[in-house]
């Protein structure tokens, strides 16, 4: 999935001629008894000025062999401030990813209304191989560089990428050692519930957003009685890992930037880059085109144009930032808000996360490791969904050449656990709204919120009152709305609204 942050459904799409692995339900860990977590000082500011608390869970590096090699993964607490007699236990917290850093996240109990996050020990926790984790896994620091070849095929630079892709996953080879077979998502969900053994607890309540739905989804089918309750936001399709959901993805992203191409028409006196989203957007293509012979500032080049707009599909609040920095290019020649959006550090590069990523859904299950399949699929898909196709394939171009010992997934059966409270806007690019309707199914004590016309992945307590209040409420009691008839979702709330820029003065 594209940075399923990034983080998704197929919406409707079927891969062609993929050798998809049998799914099979895994058997529960081999057992493990860590030691207590040793609570100290956290390293970061942030969690340091919060009063969060830092750690490490020391676990297995492979679960087969809990005698064998261990690692440690870094975990943050920020306790609960309630009276002991009201305390509701732990609060496991993932952002998704694969590859995202979760120890900010113990700071997350803050944002729930009312004050409920006050009666949980919120954790944040640094999957295996991810930043503050031991040892982190880098391979190409700088791979998401400046000026990197054009992604469309007819540029001519097919082999350039495949080299690349080739390069990355042979460095991560090297630099990854034993790690780089123990990297799936049932070695995460192992951990998961390892760190719960650790903080002495039977049970864990769990937040997951975008990738980490599926962990939720893994952990609660393999590990039901542990779970107390659980909110998963962005739903992952469990049954389009992974390669089938970016193919849908695609889909999806092309319907949100299409989107974002109309609401800058409708601010033509802000941005000045077309009165229509069809001339937003063959402006675009043409600077696009135009950034293949020059790039802007000597470092947006086609493919950095690219990645810098994909925001607009994931979150309307980045709206705003990224027509900027379009209308700025177009209208002054000024590269630097380009530059910003892009985000690339030279002075230092950080791959983790990426490596996490591909180390991850490389590895769940088998990839297509002929060519011409990806090339055929993705040709096919391009004609409907330009924007981000090419884009994305690239973006996972190394799991054709990915040396990780593959696994088999785990079968979705959230038939196990009382209660799950399941989040999803209409239109979200990074994981389709088809994921939620798919966990709905598979969850049958679930209820599901919709946030009705939206365009935001993994949308919660971004401040609307209806979502976040049956939030509250449900970490609060336990109660949830009821579950209605049929297959749609069970309750509907307005979604994150786009925003609406000001003109600069004198326009």
């Amino acid at each position: 999935m594209r940075r399923f942050a990034t983080a998704a459904a197929a919406v409707g799409m079927v891969a062609a001629g993929v050798l998809a692995a049998p799914v099979a339900q895994a058997s529960p860990a081999p057992e493990f008894t860590p030691a207590p977590v040793q609570w100290g000082p956290c390293a970061a500011e942030r969690l340091a000025t919060a009063g969060a608390e830092c750690g490490f869970v020391e676990v297995p590096l492979d679960y087969d062999d809990p005698a064998g090699a261990t690692i440690r993964v870094a975990v943050s607490r920020v306790r609960h401030t309630v009276p002991d007699a009201e305390y509701q236990g732990v609060m496991l917290v993932n952002p998704g990813g694969p590859g995202g850093s979760g120890l900010g996240l113990s700071l997350l109990g803050g944002a729930i209304p009312n004050g409920v996050g006050a009666s949980y020990d919120w954790i944040g926790f640094d999957p295996r191989g991810v930043g503050a984790s031991e040892p982190a896994l880098s391979c190409i620091p700088d791979y998401a560089g400046y000026n990197r070849p054009d992604f469309q095929p007819e540029a001519g630079t097919e082999q350039a990428w495949l080299d690349r892709s080739e390069a990355y996953a042979n460095a991560c080879a090297e630099n990854g050692g034993p790690l780089l077979d123990n990297l799936t998502s049932i070695d995460n969900v192992r951990d998961m519930d390892t760190i719960r053994r650790a903080l002495g607890q039977e049970q864990i309540n769990y937040y997951g957003f975008s990738y980490g739905t599926y962990l939720g989804q893994v952990y609660s089918t393999l590990f039901p009685d542990r779970v107390r309750r659980i909110v998963l936001d962005g739903v992952v399709n469990s049954r389009d890992i992974w390669y089938e959901s970016n193919l849908g993805q695609d889909v999806a992203f092309q319907t949100n930037i299409e989107v974002f191409f109309d609401w800058i028409a409708k601010y033509d006196d802000v941005y000045g880059l077309g009165t229509s989203g069809e001339d937003v957007e063959a402006l675009y293509y043409a600077t696009q085109d135009e950034l293949r012979e020059a790039p802007a500032g000597g470092l947006i080049g086609p493919a950095e144009w690219n990645e810098l707009f994909l925001g607009a599909g994931y979150n309307v609040g980045l709206y705003t930032g990224i027509a900027e920095a379009f209308s700025a290019w177009v209208n002054q020649g000024d590269p630097a808000g380009l530059i910003d959006v892009y985000g690339f550090d030279p002075e230092a590069p950080d791959d983790n996360g990426y490596a996490i990523y591909l180390a991850t859904i490389c590895t769940d299950l088998q990839w297509p490791q002929d060519y011409d399949t990806v090339r055929s699929d993705n040709t096919r898909v391009d004609a409907i969904a330009p924007f981000e196709t090419w884009a994305n394939a690239w973006f996972n171009g190394p799991c054709s050449f990915w040396q990780g010992e593959v696994g088999t997934p785990v079968e979705v059966d959230g038939s196990g656990v009382e209660s799950a409270l399941l989040l999803s806007e209409t239109f979200d690019g990074a994981t389709p709204f088809a994921g939620a309707l798919q966990a709905r199914r598979d969850f049958p004590t679930a209820v599901l919120v919709e946030g009705v016309g939206g365009y935001t992945h993994s949308a919660s307590l971004s401040g609307i009152a209806c979502t976040d209040d049956l939030i509250a409420d449900y970490l609060a009691t336990g109660a949830l709305p009821e579950r209605v008839p049929g297959d749609g979702s069970d309750v509907q709330c307005e979604p994150v609204p786009q925003p609406v820029p000001v003109a600069p003065d004198g326009a």
